[in-house]
């Protein structure tokens, strides 16, 4: 790191420390506090946002503007402004990375500690992706107001997964990007406070009354009206855009230049930041470290500005932290300092994560590289946030939402939401003649193995805060089974000597039944720590392969961790009869596991990710190309261009169940004419082979007369009542393979189902959105010809046609 990088996180953390009494007192201050500084202008909530943002601008001096532009804002005590933290985390919970949240001082010690996004999204349910946000923001008004948190937090994670050694990958909800912008969405809006989540509950149809399990994101009394410019808390999609590297041979995230194509972006990476911004209103956008196509992210004003001008975006921009800094530090994008600042105000970076702008702001203005209207521009956008989420109104504990406190944080209705999040998180991988479950009646002794297996706060991943009642494995199956035994065969997670395998062979001969605890940590992936191998850390497949051995039984493996592994070894062998992913589960992990083992939960959680075989590490991480080049050896990335061998595909997971699926009320194989009197107007057309197609931004106007209803029947033929997860594919027309999907998600539902019987489900399918592909220069295009709709087994035709 730098001189002047490292000159600027200790002043931040210098202005950080002396402002601690003030933004961790039990109470926050606020502004507006009469009887001096409650007549201005700015403190009047009869007037519009914009006209109260520009009063409190023109009341500062350039000194007092410049102050504004760090994370760390230190108040304005003569207008009777208090200091302010922008810098909170809530990626999956309340989280302790950032100075805005505290977990040591004041009454609330701990927040209810939620699975891993990537766990939480191999559910595919919208409204538990809905509820958790519900919950997050509650417990967050809750700490903010006691003065341990502050409104303005940095989540979700919406970047494409797009190598399995990426060390944060953990963090997104997959490599779909259909499936992160729905998470995104949800995510947000129940995060900033709206009602009613996105999800297409409507859809579902059942044929038994309260066949449906509904999901209650807070309590009766809780969640805020999201209505208007008001928001609960603030949420912020990040990384914009095509971030996905940590640190790969002699690649940083610092410095790395992610060459992009205009297809790929369009298709693959932006969508997600488009549904955040357009659909869910996010009220914060953060800017990467890496370049995009040889511009800096928070630099790239192309970039940042389509966000405003083509989504619609009315919050604020922030750099990740210290990233404007690389962009005179590590990319050598600018001659100083000073036109690193500069160009990221231009290009509409509001807000400095650090210290970089308050040291060289003031420069770049004497030397006329930047404009105070650069600034106050910046500044209008920070102003208008904080007064949507209310922070100029007066005391908020008098609000709407000030009756949030410590009885509203890890409430027992939270926690379990977390367990629930957990139980349909987890994936059953394999199940070799339906070993699992185990009859907890007829178990005499468990025996269980692993560095990771008496674990508590590890199970949280990436991003956590201090979880409300953290349990370990071991404590989970101690409730089903009085006689488990507990050896780690390992000292830790990178397993590098079989020293204690020993103790884990003895106490493996004499159990009944055997699970072994196997995967990654942190100390494997994690943020600014990518991975080399996709196999099993050190010793670790000898000691599944060693206690295989000599156990009395098949064994059940389970397996830990975000990223993808290379388990091949044990996909053929007999002798492990289970594999389980529980991804990290947060603090009901434990209990989730232990409740799928026994029977008392039928699992149904699907891979949000490909599983690839370790000869995928041969492919340069670097390389930001989703479709293939077989004459360059590349295979391409994820289910939807990816040409080589997998471990598990995307989409794997299997039940206690076994599940059918029938169209009821398919289109018939009859072609939908459009436009017919329209169609030298707007037919655009383009001959491949004999086929054509439409410019979808040609014919948006029409689209919603294309859409039509697929009926769908599930049937579940097993003793278990359980959860699916219907998944609706797509492939396009021939002639149109190249360059496209090798088939792309339409549409996903989480239905709950009764043993031995139906139910039924409706999605509707919008031709532009969902049967359209991205062309070479980034456009959208609907092709004509037969489209293939997949389901499960089943494959059924839908002819487009002028």
């Amino acid at each position: 790191m730098s001189s002047t990088i490292t000159t600027a996180i200790i002043l931040l953390l210098f202005i950080t420390l002396i402002n601690i009494p003030n933004s961790q007192s039990q109470s926050p201050k606020f502004p507006c506090q009469p009887p001096h500084h409650n007549s201005y202008p700015f403190c009047n909530t009869a007037l519009p946002i914009p006209t109260r943002a520009q009063s409190l601008l023109s009341l500062l001096s350039l000194s007092e503007k410049i102050k504004r532009l760090s994370n760390n804002d230190t108040g304005i005590p003569r207008l009777g402004i208090p200091p302010y933290e922008w810098w909170s985390e809530s990626l999956h919970g309340i989280a302790s990375n950032g100075p805005g949240v505290t977990f040591e001082t004041g009454p609330i010690p701990a927040a209810t500690g939620f699975p891993q996004v990537i766990l939480t999204t191999s559910s595919f349910n919208r409204t538990l992706w809905f509820s958790i946000a519900s919950v997050i923001a509650v417990e967050a008004r809750a700490m903010y107001n006691v003065g341990q948190a502050g409104l303005t937090f940095w989540a979700p994670t919406i970047n494409i997964f797009r190598d399995p050694r990426w060390g944060r990958g953990q963090e997104t909800p997959g490599e779909d990007p259909m499936v992160v912008s729905a998470y995104s969405v949800e995510y947000v809006r129940g995060f900033q406070g709206e009602k009613t989540t996105e999800g297409r509950n409507r859809y579902q149809d059942t044929k038994r009354k309260g066949r449906r399990r509904v999901l209650s994101g807070a309590d009766d009394n809780h969640g805020g009206d999201g209505g208007g410019d008001e928001l609960m808390v603030s949420a912020c999609c990040k990384h914009f855009s095509a971030y996905d590297l940590e640190f790969w041979g002699n690649y940083a995230r610092y410095n790395f230049n992610a060459i992009v194509t205009e297809q790929d972006m369009q298709d693959t990476y932006e969508p997600p930041f488009r549904s955040c911004i357009q659909k869910a209103k996010a009220s914060c956008l953060m800017c990467s470290y890496n370049a995009v196509n040889g511009i800096p992210a928070c630099a790239d004003k192309k970039l940042l500005q389509k966000a405003r001008t083509e989504w619609g975006f009315k919050g604020y921009i922030t750099s990740d932290c210290d990233a404007v800094a690389t962009i005179y530090e590590y990319q050598n994008y600018t001659k100083s300092p000073e036109d690193a600042v500069a160009i990221a105000l231009k290009a509409g970076t509001d807000i400095n994560c650090g210290t970089y702008m308050l040291i060289h702001t003031k420069s770049a203005v004497e030397k006329g590289k930047v404009k105070e209207e650069e600034i106050d521009k910046a500044l209008l956008n920070l102003f208008k946030v904080q007064l949507r989420l209310g922070l100029y109104d007066g005391d908020l504990i008098k609000g709407k939402y000030g009756k949030f406190g410590p009885q509203d944080v890890c409430t027992s209705n939270h926690k379990n939401l977390a367990l629930e999040a957990a139980k349909q998180g987890i994936v059953l991988l394999k199940n070799d003649n339906n070993f699992l479950p185990l009859k907890k009646n007829l178990v005499s002794s468990l025996a269980v193995i692993g560095p990771m297996a008496n674990a508590t706060s590890k199970l949280g991943g990436g991003y956590i805060g201090v979880p409300c009642s953290p349990k370990s494995i071991i404590d989970g199956f101690k409730k089903y089974i009085k006689k488990t035994s507990h050896s780690s065969g390992c000292v830790d997670v990178a397993c590098a000597s079989n020293s204690k395998f020993p103790e884990a062979i003895s106490i493996s001969k004499e159990a009944e039944f055997v699970i072994i605890v196997a995967g990654i940590d942190l100390s494997q992936e994690t943020e600014d720590h990518d991975r080399f191998s996709l196999l099993l850390p050190g010793y670790q497949s000898a000691l599944i392969t060693t206690i295989a051995a000599i156990s009395k039984k098949p064994i059940v493996l389970v397996l830990t961790g975000g990223g993808p592994l290379d388990v091949s070894f044990a996909q053929g062998d007999p002798r492990i009869a289970t594999i389980i992913w529980v991804g990290y589960p947060g603090e009901g992990g434990g209990a989730a596991l232990a409740q799928i083992v026994f029977g008392d939960h039928n699992p149904g959680g699907k891979l949000p990710v490909t599983w690839y075989p370790q000869s995928f590490t041969s492919v340069a991480m670097n390389d930001m190309h989703m479709r293939p080049n077989l004459s360059h050896n590349y295979p391409g990335r994820t289910y939807r261009f990816y040409t080589g061998p997998t471990v598990y595909k995307f989409g794997h997971g299997l039940s206690y169940s076994n599940y059918t699926y029938n169209i009821l009320s398919p289109p018939t194989k009859s072609i939908l004419h459009v436009f017919n009197s329209q169609k030298t107007n707007i037919l655009q057309q383009t001959i491949t082979g004999s086929s054509n197609y439409l410019y979808v931004d040609k014919i948006q106007q029409h689209c919603d007369s294309l859409r039509f209803p697929i009926q769908i029947s599930i049937t579940n033929h097993g003793p278990f009542d359980g959860s699916t997860v219907v998944m609706l594919f797509a492939q396009v027309p021939k002639g149109f393979e190249q360059g496209a999907p090798l088939k792309q998600l339409v549409e996903f539902e989480r239905v709950h189902t009764l043993s031995y019987l139906d139910t039924n489900l409706r999605i509707l399918v919008d031709p532009c959105k969902h049967l359209s592909i991205v062309d070479e220069f980034g456009k959208m295009i609907l092709p004509l010809g037969d489209h293939t709709l997949l389901l499960d087994d089943l494959h059924h035709i839908v002819s487009i046609a002028m």
